[in-house]
């Protein structure tokens, strides 16, 4: 059994980190009832082979997965269609680097990157160059501009900005 997990310290999580995760999956929870897909917080794992044929568990912070039969226990061998990972301090490169290039080798649809203390989202769509999948910065959600905050791969699910930072202060 080849298991390569990713030991990250998590002892600094903070309770708005959770707060963002409840957030996200409370919206999104009821509007894919009686869809083939199902949204999950962070107590689900995903199973890969990385393109260097290590095999990896990752655990996102939340995923939306439309292929739920594919799995051992709360192991998913199939990949999300969307993943959010909430930004803390000992998590933040690993985030924006191995875990979006796993991310990015098994083709995620769609990822989330989001920065509960500068309240910010950077979303990011898997797209094709040269017949590589590659994320593409498609839009970073503020204050500013909230209003443009939307899930590209399931456009009938809806989720606010101020829903995704309900609770959170400034």
């Amino acid at each position: 059994m080849d298991i390569n997990l990713q030991i990250t310290d998590m002892a600094g999580a903070s309770p708005e980190h959770s707060l963002v995760i409840v957030n996200f999956v409370s919206a999104i929870r009821k509007q894919l009832k009686n869809s083939t897909c199902y949204v999950f917080s962070d107590n689900v794992q995903y199973r890969f082979r990385s393109d260097d044929g290590e095999s990896r568990t990752v655990i996102p912070d939340a995923s939306i997965n439309c292929r739920v039969k594919s799995r051992r226990g709360n192991m998913f061998l199939d990949s999300p269609r969307f993943v959010l990972e909430v930004l803390s301090p000992t998590t933040e490169k690993y985030d924006r680097s191995e875990k979006m290039e796993l991310y990015r080798q098994q083709e995620v649809e769609e990822y989330w990157i989001v920065d509960w203390r500068k309240k910010e989202v950077e979303i990011y769509e898997l797209d094709y160059e040269n017949d590589r999948p590659k994320y593409f910065l498609q839009n970073t959600i503020t204050e500013k501009n909230k209003g443009e905050l939307k899930l590209i791969h399931f456009p009938g699910v809806k989720i606010t900005f101020d829903e995704l930072f309900e609770e959170i202060e400034s």
